[in-house]
């Protein structure tokens, strides 16, 4: 979903065709969409990325979802009353560091069901619909499913594929082998967590599917160049690492 707070966007994409995304404006996409965005003056904006809908109280969301509407043309929805009130606050909180990921998801919740029951019905439908379309596609069950399973194997499995139909198709959406993709999405996770959570070491195992303390911090020397624990000192002390290259980058602000 794509906030404007202020300025004007110019987006390009099958559902909005060349259409001007003004002062308090929203849309939606589908993950597998291709989308382009021109600022067309100065822009403040908030996007919230998401594979699986941050949810709470689902009646609403199921009434809208399971008995899905194609618009004749997509209009985007127009930030009002609670929704405003929470996106005028929201960049507030987003820009503080470090970040606390409990309470942005707290957050992100909150504000799906402002606009869950912020809109009629009709306009609900017809803004999700993309949801229901991206919901049937090879692309949504890879983005709900790579963090629960250990192996190539075990994915195609999970999806009802064989590993070579599931490789094809892979390789064929993303241009990378599956394992490769994973490890990616692996390294940019963990990362994450060392620089922005207190989470304990252990809890990055189990999160991450290692087996050990020994195999995450192996796999972070290799990523990363340093232990776990070495690299959160070091964003204590002002460094950011980033990945580049399957490597490390160390930047002093």
């Amino acid at each position: 979903m794509l906030f404007v707070l202020k300025g004007k966007l110019l987006v390009n994409s099958e559902e909005y065709p060349g259409t001007t995304l003004g002062d308090k404006q929203f849309m939606l996409q589908a993950m597998d969409s291709n989308l382009e965005l021109l600022a067309l003056t100065s822009v403040e904006y908030v996007m919230l990325l998401f594979n699986e809908l941050p949810l709470i109280c689902e009646d609403r969301y199921r009434e809208i979802i399971d008995d899905p509407h194609p618009p004749l043309t997509y209009i985007p929805l127009l930030m009002k009353g609670a929704v405003w009130r929470f996106m005028e606050a929201l960049p507030t909180f987003l820009t503080k560091e470090p970040r606390c990921v409990p309470y942005i998801t707290m957050k992100c919740k909150e504000l799906v069901f402002l606009i869950m029951h912020g809109y009629p019905l009709a306009q609900l439908r017809a803004f999700f619909y993309p949801i229901s379309s991206y919901r049937e596609s090879f692309q949504y069950f890879v983005m709900k499913n790579y963090s629960k399973v250990k192996n190539v194997e075990e994915f195609a499995h999970l999806g009802g594929y064989t590993l070579t139909t599931f490789r094809r198709l892979f390789k064929n959406l993303y241009g990378i082998p599956v394992y490769e993709w994973i490890l990616d999405r692996k390294r940019e996770g963990i990362l994450d967590d060392l620089q922005h959570t207190n989470q304990r070491m252990t809890e990055l195992c189990e999160r991450y599917g290692f087996d050990s303390l020994s195999h995450l911090a192996h796999f972070c020397k290799e990523s990363f160049g340093d232990t776990p624990r070495a690299l959160r000192k070091r964003v204590a002390n002002g460094e950011k690492i980033e990945i580049i290259l399957q490597k490390y980058q160390a930047q002093v602000p």
